[in-house]
């Protein structure tokens, strides 16, 4: 240990400093000198590699003041360009494409898009499978087509099909046919006009048809009867009319 010495001395008094002065030298030497360099090289080379690390992550991502990659912020929410996976549910208000694109859903099983109302209950279910297009409820649509060279299905296994449109609804098919099958009833109502069945042939093979009666012709003509509850049935055609020979399919 440093022993300090401690002189007083009246004015007009030298006194001699004593010949063994002790001299302390200020900083750090030897291996802990070197131990700090140390550290701080490995400071420096640990920021140097989170430097690179965060600018190629940025540059892999597509970080950009407007976003990242394809996804880009807007003041009217999210755009999202070319094609993107959704590993979890997409909850959006809207989806829409560009004007000049369309938009493409795309899905390796099941694409399934429900409506919910404000306590979380499901209002409306569209789900796209192997078998078609599933909706539980309603669909409002403009027009519905089949891809070129495939038929078009609409059915309803275990609730009736229905199809309502202000200005009416128009079915086509170029280069087909078009079959109406139900297990119970189809019917064509029209409270404000007429029903036309504008075709080169109108064939109706199953209808109900009348014996032959006394003035019964040798030739296959028919005339259709109307029940007055709309059904239909076939008479022998004669001079005049036959259908009340056979009224009593109607009973």
């Amino acid at each position: 240990m440093v022993r300090e010495q401690y002189t007083t001395a009246t004015e007009g008094i030298c006194i001699e400093r004593p010949e063994n002065q002790y001299v302390y030298k200020i900083g750090i030497y030897g291996w802990r000198k070197r131990c700090l360099y140390l550290f701080v090289l490995l400071l420096l080379i640990i920021l140097v590699v989170n430097l690179a690390l965060t600018i190629w992550i940025l540059k892999v991502m597509w970080f950009s003041p407007a976003g990242m990659g394809h996804l880009c912020v807007t003041k009217d929410g999210l755009r999202l360009e070319g094609e993107s996976e959704f590993l979890f549910p997409l909850y959006a208000k809207e989806i829409h494409s560009r004007v000049d694109s369309s938009l493409l859903l795309q899905s390796t099983q099941n694409v399934t898009v429900n409506a919910r109302n404000s306590e979380g209950e499901v209002t409306g279910r569209l789900k796209v499978g192997p078998e078609g297009a599933l909706f539980e409820h309603s669909v409002e649509t403009p027009l519905v087509r089949a891809d070129p060279f495939q038929d078009l299905r609409l059915e309803s296994p275990t609730r009736s099909l229905s199809m309502d449109a202000p200005r009416g609804v128009h079915i086509q098919a170029h280069a087909g046919k078009i079959e109406a099958l139900s297990q119970m009833d189809i019917l064509f109502h029209s409270s404000d006009g007429m029903l036309v069945l504008d075709a080169e042939t109108v064939c109706l093979p199953k209808l109900v048809q009348g014996t032959w009666g006394p003035s019964g012709s040798s030739q296959s003509l028919y005339e259709i009867c109307v029940c007055p509850d709309g059904k239909l049935y076939l008479s022998v055609a004669g001079v005049s009319t036959t259908c009340q020979e056979h009224n009593h399919i109607c009973l």
